[in-house]
């Protein structure tokens, strides 16, 4: 740990923020579609009261069957491969109602998370803690500052009521769990299937056709219904420029004369190294809204301060490259 704390320190000294022409630090700007926000509802057309359809849902895999009403409960958990973990503590499988959520409703029983939160399996038990004390004093942040991001307003609340006896619980259960193998296929492309943002995520406009992809990283699921339907052996492709791979493994591994590699705070096989958190095997546009909260400054803690110098000097397409490639591997 001392090794770690050296060694990041040491690091941070090699980062300068980048600059123009004039010497002035550049600025970035956050860009919107790394935050899929829905448009504003619609009004509905049916009653309030219209009946919740009865129909069970299943998933392949699973002998397992809910409602949608039960599906969209977020005081339990779907528990699609309940095989596959150890029994849940009761704030992970149920919350605490009124106000606390299950944890497993948005990072699902086995900590696999999705794209539009984190994935917690494995994360160091500690680790988890500093983020959740974090996220209550509002340390940790979201980058965007437009429409609601709902994700990381949800974690906000769920800081600022959960008590402290259950913070240890769910951090000692994910971080006793480990993921098994990336969910997130990287492509290399020039053109995407167009897209809508729907529910935190972005969707294939089915017959939509393709459009460029220009400057960004688009990720989304394979299949959109088994997403929605929270499955945690659901698949995610995320299309990235061409040469992404090959830049973020250089920056990774290797660095540059201004900044440090991944490796070196995360671990030679970027899967944690004391507190460095595990990033291999990850959502790519998980850890490439992270890399930009660093950058902004809507992450501040003492234990992430060795991460700003270093996103100060990496642009939106290096940060692109890093997130997809450490996407790749195995976790």
């Amino acid at each position: 740990m001392t090794r770690l704390r050296f060694l990041c320190g040491a690091f941070m000294c090699l980062a300068l923020p980048a600059t123009g022409a004039d010497g002035s630090a550049t600025r970035f700007e956050v860009p919107a579609w790394l935050f899929p926000v829905p448009p504003p509802a619609v009004a509905p057309t049916a009653p309030a009261t219209a009946p919740v359809d009865p129909h069970v849902l299943r998933v392949p895999g699973s002998n397992r069957a809910y409602t949608q009403a039960e599906i969209k409960d977020y005081f339990a958990a779907p528990d699609w491969h309940p095989g596959a973990h150890p029994p849940m503590p009761e704030v992970v499988a149920h919350g605490r109602r009124p106000d606390l959520y299950a944890c497993g409703f948005c990072h699902l029983p086995d900590g696999a998370g999705r794209p539009e939160n984190a994935t917690l399996a494995g994360l160091p038990a500690g680790y988890i803690v500093d983020q959740m004390a974090a996220f209550a004093s509002g340390a940790r942040r979201s980058a965007w500052s437009g429409p609601t991001y709902l994700p990381t307003d949800l974690m906000a609340k769920s800081a600022a009521q959960v008590s402290r006896a259950e913070i240890a619980d769910a951090a000692a259960y994910f971080s006793s769990l480990r993921l098994q193998r990336p969910r997130t296929e990287v492509i290399e492309s020039d053109r995407v299937p167009r897209t809508r943002p729907v529910a935190w995520i972005y969707a294939r406009e089915k017959g939509a056709g393709d459009e460029p992809l220009g400057h960004r990283l688009l990720e989304m699921p394979r299949d959109f219904e088994r997403h929605e339907l929270r499955d945690s052996r659901a698949e995610y492709v995320a299309y990235v420029p061409r040469g992404s791979l090959a830049r973020g493994r250089k920056l990774a591994m290797d660095g540059t004369a201004a900044v440090p590699p991944c490796t070196a705070c995360h671990g030679p096989d970027l899967r944690g190294l004391g507190l460095g958190p595990p990033i291999a095997g990850r959502s790519p546009t998980y850890l490439l809204r992270q890399l930009v909260a660093f950058r902004t400054g809507a992450r501040q803690t003492r234990e992430g301060a060795p991460m700003k110098p270093v996103v100060d000097v990496l642009t939106l397409d290096e940060m692109i490259a890093v997130a997809a490639y450490a996407g790749t591997l195995a976790p």
